[in-house]
């Protein structure tokens, strides 16, 4: 195989997947009016029932700052709700709302479980020519961000860039 059309391969691979975040991005923002990020904070309220904000942001990896601003869209849609803590006023909590339990039951798996899923179930050694090839490429292309929330998604995960809520 010449050495253009691996490229080309690589470059193409790489495009799907691109195609396919912003493909599944545009879907669930469309259908549910949700951002990738904030289905992924709203399904982790949901696993633990009632969370403080640096728990959860500790969980998703993502800073404070960035949580609090995602879930003061989630809370202006009323789909959580915050309470300071009763014995320490400084640390908050956020619950589900029934409003915010009906979205979440109704909300599509994220297209990271799919792809978790089936790379749990690859080889050890699958698993690591993976990882060291992508480690790899995201060096190549100058990248390498340690501080990267393990979540698929594209653009910003700025709350200023929620969707609309889904039309009827």
């Amino acid at each position: 195989m010449a050495r253009l059309e691996k490229v080309d391969r690589v470059l193409v691979s790489l495009r799907q997947i691109i195609r396919a975040l912003d493909s599944h991005s545009r879907q669930l923002s469309q259908d549910h009016g949700l951002t990738v990020p904030q289905l992924v904070l709203l399904k982790e309220i949901g696993r633990c029932g009632s969370v403080s904000v640096g728990d959860l942001a500790r969980e998703v990896s993502l800073s404070q700052a960035t949580v609090t601003s995602i879930l003061d869209r989630l809370e202006q849609r009323q789909l959580m709700t915050r309470k300071r803590g009763e014995s320490d006023k400084r640390l908050v909590y956020v619950q589900l709302t029934m409003q915010g339990k009906t979205v979440l039951a109704g909300a599509p798996p994220l297209l990271q479980e799919q792809f978790v899923e089936s790379f749990e179930n690859l080889k050890d050694w699958e698993q690591s020519l993976i990882l060291s090839s992508l480690e790899r490429v995201a060096d190549m292309m100058g990248i390498m961000d340690e501080g990267a929330a393990p979540m698929l998604t594209i653009g910003s995960i700025s709350p200023s860039d929620s969707p609309s809520p889904p039309r009827s």
